[in-house]
């Protein structure tokens, strides 16, 4: 299983669900490919948001040598699942993906908890550690729904 997160920047969400959901792989013994990206330019080269790397390193995830990168053609055919952190991100990769786009593969990834209600994972760049601990206890919520789904 391949599996994208993506959120604007690729340095707040994205890396923190690439981190967990790859150590929740790791720890139910599963062969996945999990990465991140973005949907625009302007941070891609950075490390993650250094509020992401704490509360990550606070669970035991270390995500400090991730790199932000933008979302590739080439991503829409060669993962399996395309998680967007929230709707305006949903939005561009519909439009990035066009006639490949597909509903089935690309979805938010708080629907994995609250089924069709569209809910977004707020963007926590420039605020507080709170509201990044926040991000984190959602995506982890949503991540243990799709080692549930996904394991078999």
């Amino acid at each position: 299983m391949k599996i994208l997160m993506v959120c604007l920047g690729n340095i707040c969400r994205s890396p923190i669900a690439e981190g967990l959901l790859q150590h929740k792989a790791k720890m139910n013994n599963l062969n996945w490919q999990v990465d991140s990206a973005a949907t625009l330019n302007e941070m891609v080269g950075c490390s993650p948001d250094k509020n992401s790397i704490i509360v990550s390193k606070k669970n035991g995830i270390d995500i400090s040598k991730q790199i932000a990168r933008k979302i590739k053609v080439e991503d829409f055919e060669n993962f399996d699942l395309i998680y967007a952190m929230a709707s305006d991100v949903l939005e561009d990769i519909k439009f990035m993906a066009g006639k490949n786009y597909d509903p089935e593969k690309m979805k938010l990834l708080l629907d994995e908890v609250f089924p069709g209600q569209n809910r977004d994972i707020p963007d926590p760049y420039m605020l507080d550690i709170s509201s990044f601990e926040n991000v984190y206890r959602l995506i982890d919520e949503a991540t243990d729904e799709i080692i549930k789904k996904y394991k078999n």
